[in-house]
Order: C-alpha cells, then structure tokens, then sequence
C-alpha cells in the first residue's frame, strides 16, 4: 500500500486537502502568494514607477488636444521630473523626443516644449 504524500500550502504551510495539484490551502492563500509575487519589492522601483505616473499626469493636464507649446518653468511647477521617461525617439533630423508612456515632449527653443502623444494608443 502507497501512502499518499501530504502536501503543503505555498503561503502558509498547512496541509492541502483536495485536488492533486492544488497549491494553496485557500483562496486567501493564494490572493496573498501572488500578491506579495507581484508587488514591487523595493522602494527603488516603487518610487520610480511613482515618478513616471506623475510625469504623465502632468503631460496629460497639460496636453489635453494631443498638441502644445510650454514653458519648462510650468511643467517643473508642477512637479514634473525630466530625469524620468520610459522611451525616447530620435527623428531622422535629430529632434529628440522623449516619452512617459504614450505623452511625450521635444525640447524647444528659449526652454520651451512641444508637448505630444504618440500615435497609435
């Protein structure tokens, strides 16, 4: 006679009654593993994702008609940081630019920025 190996619960340790390939011992169980998976882990990654969604914020108070001109001195008023963007674009005549997900700006004359969003979203 084979005896059946007992299994444990992946979040909590207690042992599994059910099915064969179950892994938690419950749907809490399993909601708080994948949580705690999936959140970020460190207050690094945590505050720079927070910084990228602040910056598109910004564009996207700033940009409602998907076209504008603005001044440096507004959007750094409103807390906008130019050391954060999640892609940049160099056109074939050498304008740079760059992008908080699907907004996005191209440094202008006299510290001013045309403010875009790109195509395709």
């Amino acid at each position: 006679m084979l005896l059946k190996e007992e299994k444990s619960c992946q979040e909590c340790g207690r042992v599994i009654i059910g099915r064969i390939d179950k892994r938690f011992c419950s749907d809490q169980c399993r909601n708080s593993f994948n949580n705690r998976l999936n959140s970020d882990v460190t207050n690094y990654v945590r505050n720079i994702n927070n910084a990228l969604r602040k910056n598109r914020r910004i564009l996207m108070e700033l940009n409602p008609d998907g076209k504008a001109k603005m001044s440096r001195d507004r959007l750094l008023s409103k807390g906008f940081d130019f050391g954060h963007y999640t892609s940049s674009y160099r056109t074939k005549d050498g304008a740079q630019y760059f992008f908080c997900y699907e907004q996005g700006y191209l440094p202008m004359e006299k510290d001013y920025y045309l403010l875009v969003v790109k195509k395709g979203f």
